[in-house]
């Protein structure tokens, strides 16, 4: 099982999400799509932000620091793909 989950991670994005108001994050296409590009950007040369990293590969240091909060996921960053 991969840890953190999709479910985690959306957890995570929309915590700040008030009751009533549309989520950040609403899909595990989003999420994919949120981490595949903070990975790029870790490819690219940009500091890590996560605490606690186990493996150092790009894509896992992505999904730790959205499960950490160290990335923001703007809603429509999360749905459009540059």
């Amino acid at each position: 099982m991969i840890h953190p989950s999709y479910v985690e991670l959306m957890k995570v994005v929309n915590n700040d999400v008030e009751i009533g108001e549309e989520p950040v994050v609403n899909s595990r296409y989003s999420i994919v799509i949120a981490t595949a590009k903070r990975a790029r950007q870790i490819i690219s040369g940009a500091v890590p932000m996560a605490e606690k990293v186990v493996c150092q590969k790009p894509l896992s240091v992505a999904v730790e620091e959205v499960y950490e909060g160290k990335v923001k996921i703007l809603p429509e960053a999360a749905e459009t793909e540059e």
